[in-house]
């Protein structure tokens, strides 16, 4: 950690992933950064059970970081497998695709302890912890940011009658590489995500469950929620066994009003706002992270961009940024709600319907290519965004 003789250039709130990122990214363009990371309370809580699923386009930001786990922690997914709840089914593979990977299911302790690592030797960066007076503050505190609160930016938020069930499990058969997604008839959304490397038998668990349910199933025996994972899954794995504790949080729709602005009573500061400060979706469709290091690497680039005698807080930088990733968390928000809408609705007619276009789309070839060239990031930016990936 470095000791700063002189005002950072960025104070970044929030040492998670994408804060983390983004002091590394602005580090690497000459720019001192203090990142605000306060002390952690060892006895705050059990193991982390989260995985996210990173686009190609995040695999390239974290490897030119040299911030990308290890292959134990890093699973490529081959396959992508979607059950609709009426015999509807999709399918995308990496081969069709031309690619090593579609996407690759990351375990969240893991590489934080990598960019964690990275942060300590850059030189450029110094953990502080609390804020300090600097030309722009970045706000990465996640969606219950009390910095964001402070300055009085609103926060829209429209909550699904929904709650997210995270845990892991150990199953009977590997999981091949296949992330699985299942749609039930009571709109519940069960994803497997594979874990442990190419050979596992582990995957991360994320079940959007009605929130009347979510106090009987966190509460229930472990032999029971296993019981009904696999019930829910077909038993498409065999039998399993719970690996973690069970994590629950609720869903929601979420996005901040603005993006950028001035800081209250500190003339020549301004804030700007990034990753789940700034947003929130359904995670059905496993963007929540990609976006958010989108958000970072669109304003780490704005930055780098800029004359030398402009200030980081420039308010015309700072639009260009908000902008650019409005527009593409609009996009990208609007299909997961839409998808979270369709599957939600227990209309007879409304889900023959819904199953039938599945299939349909599953055979459409080109159609199909294209779409999941927008979810791995690897189509033509000219070409309308609209993820299709599993969580």
């Amino acid at each position: 950690m470095a000791l700063m003789a002189l005002t950072p250039d960025i104070c970044i709130r929030g040492a998670g992933i994408v804060g983390r990122v983004l002091a590394l990214l602005l580090a690497r363009e000459r720019l001192r950064v203090s990142l605000v990371s306060p002390p952690r309370d060892p006895a705050s809580g059990h193991g982390d059970v989260r995985a996210y699923a990173l686009s190609p386009k995040a695999k390239a930001l974290l490897e030119s970081l040299r911030c990308w786990p290890d292959e134990r922690f890093a699973t490529p997914v081959l396959e992508m497998q979607v059950h609709g709840d009426q015999q509807g089914h999709l399918q995308f593979s990496a081969d069709t695709q031309n690619v090593a990977a579609l996407n690759w299911i990351v375990d969240v302790p893991a590489l934080e302890a990598k960019l964690a690592d990275a942060v300590r030797y850059q030189g450029a960066i110094e953990e502080v912890p609390s804020p300090v007076h600097a030309p722009l503050t970045v706000v990465c505190e996640g969606r219950a940011s009390q910095t964001r609160a402070a300055l009085g930016v609103e926060f829209s938020t429209t909550l699904y009658p929904q709650h997210a069930i995270a845990t892991r499990i150990d199953c009977e058969h590997a999981h091949g590489q296949v992330a699985r997604q299942w749609f039930t008839p009571g709109g519940e959304i069960l994803a497997f995500l594979p874990l442990d490397g190419p050979q596992g038998k582990q995957v991360a668990v994320v079940w959007s469950v009605r929130t009347e349910r979510v106090s009987e199933l966190m509460n229930c025996e472990p032999g029971a929620f296993a019981a009904q994972l696999a019930e829910t899954s077909g038993g498409a794995l065999g039998a399993v066994a719970m690996a973690a504790e069970r994590a629950s949080w609720p869903l929601m729709l979420a996005h901040a009003k603005r993006w950028v602005g001035t800081m209250p009573g500190r003339p020549g500061e301004s804030f700007a706002l990034a990753g789940d400060a700034a947003h929130a979706m359904h995670p059905l469709a496993g963007q929540g992270l990609n976006v958010g290091l989108g958000d970072v690497s669109e304003l780490a680039g704005v930055l780098a961009s800029r004359p030398s005698w402009r200030s980081p807080g420039d308010m015309r930088l700072l639009r260009r940024y908000e902008r650019a990733r409005q527009a593409d968390w609009l996009r990208m928000s609007l299909t997961t709600d839409a998808m979270q809408q369709l599957f939600s609705r227990p209309e007879g007619m409304l889900a023959s319907l819904r199953n039938w276009g599945m299939t349909i789309f599953d055979h459409s070839g080109p159609l199909k290519s294209g779409i999941a060239r927008l979810a791995m990031g690897t189509a033509d930016a000219q070409m309308p965004r609209t993820p299709f990936t599993s969580d």
